[in-house]
């Protein structure tokens, strides 16, 4: 099985490669399109910022190319935020659109609430082949001032000021707002869930 992670301008990405090595898979870290579109999967992970990051996607045509990939691909963290529509961070940013949805800035409603969300939480409403096998709430570990709200590609929920997707999916893409990769024994079953797609 060939496994891509996409590299872009973001950070944190070879975390990832770190997180499937220890799974027994040999990634291939790749901005090159054809060795992308050979892939069985391809992952999209990242930290950063969602303007800068589109920025880059535009002007090296990887945009276009995320769009048309056909295999299973997994976006994490900033890779779901960018795979919506439109996102509130860097002053309004048009971004991929591959959900029909928005990521909106967290906003505190009381004085303990802190933002980034950032350590372990709960995921609930799990439905999508990326958590096969879940019997209970599970934790995973996020780090993101930004939140994709409530919709219909919502594939789990974690609470935090609020509800929010902490996964997303629709036809051949997956997302996630957490990090598998850091997220311990779960996240790799995530991963592992995600290679047997």
């Amino acid at each position: 099985m060939k496994v891509a992670i996409i590299k872009y301008n973001a950070g944190n990405i070879y975390s990832v490669d770190y997180a499937l090595k220890r799974l027994g898979v040999e990634a291939v870290v790749t901005a090159d399109k054809d060795e992308l579109r050979a892939a069985d999967k391809v992952i999209f992970p990242g930290v950063g910022e969602v303007e800068t990051t589109m920025k880059f996607l535009r002007a090296s045509g990887m945009d276009a190319l995320i769009k048309e990939l056909r295999q299973p691909l997994l976006g994490i963290c900033l890779g779901m935020q960018v795979m919506c529509r439109h996102s509130e961070e860097g002053g309004d940013v048009d971004c991929l659109g591959i959900f029909d949805t928005e990521v909106k800035r967290f906003v505190p409603q009381k004085h303990e609430d802190k933002v980034p969300h950032m350590g372990w939480n709960t995921l609930t409403e799990t439905n999508s082949g990326l958590f096969k096998g879940f019997t209970k709430e599970e934790f995973v570990y996020f780090v993101h001032s930004f939140y994709v709200p409530v919709n219909e590609y919502t594939a789990a929920v974690t609470d935090y000021i609020q509800p929010f997707s902490a996964a997303l999916h629709k036809d051949n893409y997956y997302a996630t707002q957490f990090h598998p990769e850091k997220s311990g024994g779960v996240g790799e079953r995530i991963l592992r869930n995600f290679l047997e797609l």
